[in-house]
């Protein structure tokens, strides 16, 4: 398993955006509010999880801002396909219920662009 802490904290706030689709104070706000979902859903303790709330968050940035397939992120973290899925799911559902945040999509950069048609007619 790759340790994500020591790598994401290298990288500096300008490429945030280009990594993960978000900025940086907006992935901290979302880090923050996943652990304290956590903190409350594990207040009894009980088998700690394969993959902490920092990698959940990187997952379910690099499953939806980079397209990467489960497998393959999957074959990465050295989990199974299934661990993967509940850990998008699992933040994905927080995220939309704060209703604090809504990742950029890639489809929406293309939309308000302005396309120019140039129409050659020949006779």
């Amino acid at each position: 398993m790759i340790n994500n802490i020591k790598r994401i904290k290298k990288i500096k706030e300008e490429n945030y955006q280009k990594i993960f689709g978000i900025k940086k104070n907006t992935f901290d706000k979302i880090l923050k509010l996943l652990n304290e979902v956590y903190r409350i859903e594990h207040l009894r303790g009980g088998h700690p999880p394969k993959l902490s709330v920092f990698d959940r968050i990187v997952i379910m940035l690099l499953y939806y801002h980079n397209y990467r397939t489960m497998e393959n992120i999957a074959f990465e973290y050295g989990v199974a396909k299934s661990t993967i899925c509940e850990c998008v799911k699992w933040a994905e559902n927080i995220r939309i219920k704060s209703e604090e945040f809504s990742l950029p999509k890639n489809r929406e950069l293309v939309r308000d662009t302005e396309i120019e048609v140039v129409l050659v007619m020949r006779d």
